[in-house]
């Protein structure tokens, strides 16, 4: 309700100044906060993670240290249990140096393989064979010596070494963080100590099991955990930047390194426990025992060891998953330094609360001395009693036995137990000391594993030590926003006949960015600097009345939106346009409410070429080409000494860059990999966090060459309805397996960011601007631009990433005939180009890291699949055609069949528009008998009693797996009721759709967004009258043109006037040769247009000096000359025999006019002067002055700026103009003069001179015109080079279309015939196993009964029909997992953003930086911080 008022109020006050106060306010145009679920989510995923880290820490350390008193020699097991427990040790230790041979050995086969510098080899090696000494010495022979809580305590003196390295290197950021790793070593060395003098008590006060050799293996044990430390001696090294040189080496060839020391750490392990365990120990190991385990003990050491073995892993990708989702400090420092404590709390408190229920006899008479009163001493006397009871645990029986080996059994005092009590309080306030910097660790939004921690994996038998020490402790991170602020977006839009709304959708998103990115009083971390450019194709019609080349109505749609946009933003006009008329059209130049610029090109298809692919070209050579160009050579950045632009220079003298050459400048510190395109379609909506996501996944990963997201089809009827869960099965299954298992292959050009560099590669770009001559060419190029960009990038080493949480929203065709149009052009370019990646196989895999043979083998399952579907739709219709009319399976197939070949024959034979009709016609005779089939599938397995079929199988198995798909994917689960639609429409889909497209691959338009409104005026263009008579067998058209008339008046002419035979030549000529000066003209004109740019040059460059030396008002940036080329070749069409005295005449007009003008730049800036009307001035100046003095603490001089302000402009203007009516120079500039003295007696009065500058800065952007420009002479040039280069308008010769048509009917047979006989073939085949039906060649299935029993006759299927199902659920179930996979990575990601979204902080204006003129071709900037 307070929204509703809040509206109503501002209406109101637009009311008092306009009868027109209405205007729209699009959905999203609020301001984006935190939404409170996504806050509660995150906090409930860190506590959640932090217990799981927790857990299976603990479980991870308690049952290793359990397997270890399990194997020693002092436990009461037999000595073959004790064998093996001992063998099951060695595996734990093994197990994560196997987890990490098999990953490196999969990126090494799979991925990439450098080959490794042998001395760095070398040092690895030896460093790793230490360790792997260190590992095995101290967990397999001298832990089994030592009880439970010595072995628990002892792993914490494994960080000695990290602490003696950041002592030496002094590695903490402040001097004074020296005393965490001194006091680290200190209570090491003391904990050390108190072990040392604990076993000499025991020793001496006669513990039992306690004897000289403890004093070895307690000098062993210390030996062996400084061997251990070695493990993590590269995280010292990289944080002190020692031998970097040798750590950049090592990271090119880590994987291979870690393979080879995965198996040298194996081999030591295995090696150490034979040597030991073979030859030493007694009793020596003897496998031959292994055979008379007990299942007790068989049990309990395979129970520990998995238990052990999961939790350790688990615990390790918890922790990952910690640091990545921003909550290090909760859910992983805290419960990772906790893990000591609780695995000692809840041991000691099982071993109190449940001891006491063991049953260990009558109390013990002790001979030779008094006992003194220590009740653990009968206790620990009675359990050797109790070793072969069968109702005693096992476990708490060795843990108890353990535990009585401590002080706790002495026969003389109970004291000495505290020291074992203070060494484990040292030891691990010492490992908790020397790893203080994970506790103030800040990690990036988004960070690679390998950026994060030193090593690949964990240590088992030490998981909470190797965590903590593992964790980098220099980890990148942006220690500003002007660290942070290192990348450039261009948002590209490509527009093709957009509707007002769908203009309104993508006007909203880029204005939403501006305010995200752009506004000064907002402080965030995701800072970027970004273009807004949208290039809008067909963008010029001929007027019919003037003959004026003008704007059509598309571009009026597209200024009105930009207008109405940018008020329902600002409740304001736009404050600074250009209008600048550029070689391939025009261009109109906004500066964005926050201080960003919006590029509207403006493409003329008689100048440029049209179409998205050209478009695209056009961007990518300018942005990157040119833009990338001038950065590199900063002399060619265009300066401001004295821009024109009243409101960009203040009062005081300062001079400001205008954005956009700010932008160009900023670009000079920012290489090609951090410049980014973000490609949209004309009608995308999205918000700043999918972009945000997106840039994410390129700055983690420097071979990623794009990234996509979620596209969201919108609009209402039942083409979307299936197009949105088609939508949502294509990226929950199918782009999330191309994203795990390879690369996707597709990323749509409505939404999806490019890198530069990518784009700028080898074969890309250059590659991209190819025009199609060949029929395949045709159908690769340009049916499927965007999925043939991705092939190139794939093919050129790239890889291309698909982000489940960067979400868009895209129009769908809501039409059968505009849906099928467009699938007819993306169903053979995406065979097309697919095949092509796939014939490059074997070079794109040597190339491209993220894709291998197996992926390239899935692609061809899916291939086959796909060639294979209409085949298989088809024997699903006759599958239902048995079931609902229940005829022999023979007969189902011959029916079944009919339906698809005779409409294949009418697509042959029929236009393209009878061939949808009848394509729709099948469809809903397809939809009801698929819908009759579902039901009476259902009755089938009520009929059978039982689900245990092929299609009950497969029904039910497809509609669990969608669902839990669904439930997945919480934001889209109401997706999941257009099932059914998609359901009942796979016939459609899958066999009308694909016929309709192979027949028509001949047909090459775009099939989508076409507009007849070209087609009519090319057709009834100078036509004075069309009649058409049809009658019985007669056909008569009669038309009559205006070539017509001028013939006929010139033969009346000749009749009357017969003395003119000047006049009688001239109009024959026009009418016999008009055709050849249409097919000349272009060439005629270029030659001619050249000789007039030269010397129009020579001309101009003078005069331009001249006049930035006369006038300081003249813009220095927009030196040049103008896009005459029309005008010019109009002109020298109509007299190509006087071309000298033609340019002459064109140099003097130049010289006259400064901007030459265009008919269609009036009309647009006519359109931009509405804001200087009565009603619109007075608005704009309210919020302009609210604006100007946000975050100064002025309110009330603001409101009474505001008010006195609107009254002068009331007195000036009330009873002179209308509300709507536009005011004269005169007028705005005696307003201009009005408003300034009102505003310096306002300051004045409450002495606040200071802002007297600002104010009239406000007031002077208040009243700026729109302004005409001229492109720099250099930049005209790069487009007219760029157009002759690649870009010309595509005028083929009717031999060469006729060829292409000839060729790409070739190629529609040759691609039919194949489809054809692949599907026919498989139809055959099961038509023949179905004919045959003997049981010899059937696949009998057990048939069980819903109580359970077995029924009496099996199911029968037949092989192929099998085959194919079970081949399709496999490719289910891998890309399911594939999801799965993807989804948990997605949810970190989207826990991370979350974690570190825009947080809206206010900030003084007068503490940005103010960039000023520097007239230094250096290119410094000086800032308000140097005064």
């Amino acid at each position: 309700m307070e929204e509703l008022r809040n509206r109503g109020q501002k209406r109101e006050n637009r009311h008092r100044d306009t009868w027109d106060p209405f205007q729209l306010n699009p959905v999203g145009a609020e301001k984006e906060t935190k939404r409170t679920c996504f806050r509660i989510m995150q906090s409930f995923m860190a506590v959640l993670v932090g217990l799981l880290v927790l857990t299976s820490a603990v479980i991870s350390k308690g049952s290793m240290l359990t397997l270890v008193t399990l194997s020693s020699p002092y436990s009461l097991r037999s000595s073959t249990d004790r064998q093996f427990y001992a063998l099951l040790l060695m595996c734990i230790v093994v197990t994560p140096n196997l987890l990490v041979f098999l990953k490196c050995l999969w990126k090494c086969t799979f991925k990439s393989y450098v080959a490794p510098n042998m001395k760095t080899m070398g040092i690895m090696a030896v460093i790793e064979v230490l360790v792997a000494v260190g590992t095995a010495v101290l967990v397999l022979i001298v832990m089994p010596q030592f009880d439970v809580l010595t072995n628990l305590f002892i792993c914490g003196g494994v960080c000695i070494l990290t602490s003696i390295l950041q002592i030496v290197f002094r590695l903490p950021q402040e001097r004074w963080m020296i005393i965490f790793p001194v006091c680290s070593l200190i209570l090491v060395l003391i904990g050390y100590t108190l072990l040392a003098v604990d076993y000499y008590v025991r020793i001496s006060s006669h513990v039992v099991d306690q004897d000289e050799n403890s004093y070895m293996y307690v000098g062993i044990a210390i030996f062996t955990s400084l061997l251990i430390s070695l493990n993590w001696w590269e995280n010292s090294l990289q944080a002190s930047n020692n031998i970097q040189e040798m750590l950049s080496e090592l990271d090119g060839f880590r994987d291979f390194v870690f393979m080879i020391t995965s198996l040298l750490r194996i081999a030591v392990t295995v090696g150490i426990y034979f040597l030991y365990y073979g030859l030493i120990a007694n009793p020596r190991i003897d496998f031959a025992e292994y055979s008379h385990i007990k299942d007790e003990a068989l049990q309990v050491g395979l129970g520990l060891f998995f238990l052990q073995a999961f939790c350790s892993a688990a615990c390790h990708w918890f922790g990952v998953v910690a640091c990545k989702i921003h909550a290090v400090r909760m859910s992983f420092a805290f419960p990772v330094s906790l893990t000591g404590p609780v695995t000692l709390i809840i041991g000691l408190a099982l071993f109190l609360t449940k001891a006491g229920n063991l049953d260990v006899g009558t109390h013990i008479i002790y001979a030779n001395y008094t006992p003194i009163d220590n009740p653990f001493l009968d206790f620990c006397a009675g359990l050797k009693k109790l070793q072969n009871s069968n109702t005693t645990s096992v476990v708490l029986l060795e843990l108890s036995n353990s535990i009585c080996r401590t002080s706790l059994n002495s026969h003389y005092a109970l004291w000495p137990f505290s020291m074992l009590v203070l060494e484990g309080f040292c030891m691990w306030l010492g490992l908790i000391a020397c790893t203080y910097y994970v506790w103030s660790m800040k990690v990036p939004r988004i960070e690679r594993t390998s950026q994060l921690f030193v090593r690949r994996l964990y240590e088992s038998a030490f998981i909470n030590q190797s965590l903590l020490l593992n964790i980098k402790m220099k980890v990148k991170y942006p220690d500003s926003i002007d660290e942070a602020e290192n990348c450039v977006i261009y948002l590209c839009a490509t527009m093709w006949h957009e509707t007002y709304d769908e203009m309104l959708k993508i006007l909203t998103s880029m204005f939403r960015l501006d305010r995200y990115r752009g506004d000064p009083k907002h402080e965030h971390q995701n800072a970027f600097d970004f273009e807004c450019h949208i290039y809008v194709d067909d963008a010029f019609e001929q007027d019919d009345k003037t003959g004026k080349r003008l704007v059509n109505s598309y571009v009026d749609d597209l200024i009105h939106v930009v207008t109405e946009v940018y008020r329902v933003f600002t409740n304001k006009e736009p404050d600074e346009v250009s209008i600048i008329e550029t070689p391939y059209g025009g261009r109109l130049v906004f500066v964005l409410p926050e201080g960003n610029m919006l590029y509207v090109h403006l493409k003329d298809k008689q100048l440029i070429r049209n179409k998205k692919r050209w478009s695209q070209i056009m961007y990518m050579y300018y942005l990157l080409g040119w833009k990338g160009y001038i950065v590199k050579n900063p002399q060619k950045i265009t300066r401001q000494n004295n821009p024109c632009r009243a409101s960009l220079v203040s009062l005081d003298g300062q001079a400001f860059l205008l954005p956009n050459y700010d932008n160009d400048s900023k670009r000079k510190y920012i290489s090609d990999d951090n410049t980014y395109i973000l490609a949209l379609d004309g009608d995308t909506d999205f918000h700043p966090s999918a972009v945000i996501l997106l840039v994410d996944r390129l700055r983690m990963y420097a071979s990623v060459g794009a990234a996509c997201g979620r596209i969201h089809p919108t609009g209402m009827g039942p083409m979307v309805w299936y197009q949105k869960f088609e939508y949502a099965v294509g990226h929950w299954l199918q782009k999330t397996a191309e994203h795990v298992f390879g690369c996707v292959l597709c990323s749509p050009g409505c939404f999806s960011l490019f890198r530069g560099s990518a784009l700028m590669d080898d074969n890309v770009l250059k590659r991209y601007t190819t025009k199609s001559t060949r029929a395949s060419e045709y159908v690769q190029y340009d049916q499927g631009e965007d999925r043939w960009l991705c092939t190139l990038l794939l093919q050129q080493g790239w890889r291309v990433e698909y982000n489940a949480a960067s979400d868009a929203f895209t129009n769908a065709p809501q039409e059968f005939k505009e849906f099928y149009n467009q699938r007819r052009r993306w169903g053979p370019s995406t065979l097309a180009n697919t095949l092509d990646l796939l014939h490059s196989g074997k070079e794109t895999v040597k190339r491209n890291t993220s894709i291998s043979m197996l992926y390239i083998f899935y692609q061809i399952f899916t291939v086959a699949s796909s060639i294979l579907g209409p085949a298989s739709v088809t024997l699903m219709v006759a599958g239902a055609f048995q079931f609902v009319f229940a005829i022999s399976g023979t007969l189902s197939i011959i029916i079944a069949v009919i339906p698809p070949i005779v409409y294949m024959l009418i697509c042959f034979v029929t236009k393209a528009n009878f061939q949808l009709t009848i394509a729709s016609i099948l469809s809903v005779l397809y939809a009801f008998l698929m819908t009759a089939s579902f039901f009476a599938i259902i009755g089938d397995m009520i009929k059978e009693e039982t689900f245990i079929t092929p299609t009950g199988i497969f029904l039910i198995s497809m509609t669990v797996l969608y669902l839990i798909t669904a439930i997945l994917h919480p934001m889209e689960f109401g997706l999941i009721i257009y099932g059914l639609m998609y359901f009942i429409c796979i016939p459609s889909g899958y066999l009308l759709l694909t016929i309709y497209s192979l027949v028509n691959m001949n047909i090459v338009s775009w099939g989508t967004r076409e507009s007849n409104k070209d087609k009519a005026e090319k057709k009834h263009r100078g036509v004075l009258c069309d009649r058409n008579c049809k009658l019985c067998c007669w056909d008569v058209s009669i038309q009559v043109t205006q070539e017509t008339e001028n013939l006929v008046l010139q033969q009346i002419q000749q009749a009357v006037n017969t003395n003119a035979p000047a006049a009688q030549t001239e109009m024959k000529e026009m009418t016999t040769q008009e055709s050849q000066k249409h097919s000349e003209i272009d060439k005629n004109a270029a030659e001619n247009n050249k000789n007039v740019a030269k010397k129009t040059e020579d001309t101009k460059k003078p005069l331009s000096k001249h006049k930035d030396l006369d006038s300081d008002s003249e813009k220095s940036y927009s030196e040049g000359e103008s896009s005459i080329e029309k005008k010019d070749i109009v002109d020298d069409d109509e007299d190509d025999s006087d071309s000298d005295n033609f340019t002459y005449d064109d140099q003097e007009e130049e010289e006259k006019e400064v901007v030459p003008e265009s008919d269609w730049v009036r009309p647009v800036k006519d359109e931009f002067l509405k804001k200087l009307t009565y009603a619109n001035l007075k608005r704009n100046l309210q919020e302009q002055i609210k604006y100007t003095l946000r975050n100064k603490n002025e309110e009330d001089l603001c409101e009474e700026l505001v008010q006195m302000l609107s009254d002068t402009v009331n007195e000036e203007l009330k009873d002179k103009v209308g509300p709507e009516d536009i005011l004269s120079d005169s007028q705005l500039e005696e307003l201009q003069d009005a408003l300034n003295e009102s505003a310096r007696r306002i300051l004045k009065t409450n002495r606040k001179k200071r802002l007297e500058a600002r104010v009239k800065r406000a007031i002077e952007r208040t009243l700026v015109a729109p302004q005409v420009e001229k492109l720099s002479e250099d930049e005209n040039d790069f487009w007219k080079k760029l157009i002759e280069r690649y870009l010309e308008p595509i005028n083929d010769p009717k031999g060469h279309k006729e060829e292409v048509e000839r060729e790409l009917k070739s190629l529609r047979n040759k691609a039919v015939f194949l489809y054809f006989i692949v599907n026919v073939l498989w139809v055959v085949a099961t038509f023949i196993l179905e004919a045959i039906g003997s049981d010899l060649i059937t696949i009998k299935i057990p048939k069980y009964l819903p109580n359970g029993s077995l029924s009496d006759e099996p199911l029968k299927v037949e092989p192929l029909s099998l085959m194919f199902l079970l081949s399709f659920a496999v490719l289910l179930i891998v890309q399911f997992l594939a999801m799965l996979y993807h989804r948990v990575y997605t949810l970190i990601h989207v826990l991370a953003y979350r974690g570190s979204e825009k947080d809206y902080k206010e900030k003084d204006e007068d503490d940005e930086m103010m960039i000023l003129e520097n007239r230094l071709a250096d290119g410094v900037v000086i800032s308000g911080e140097d005064f």
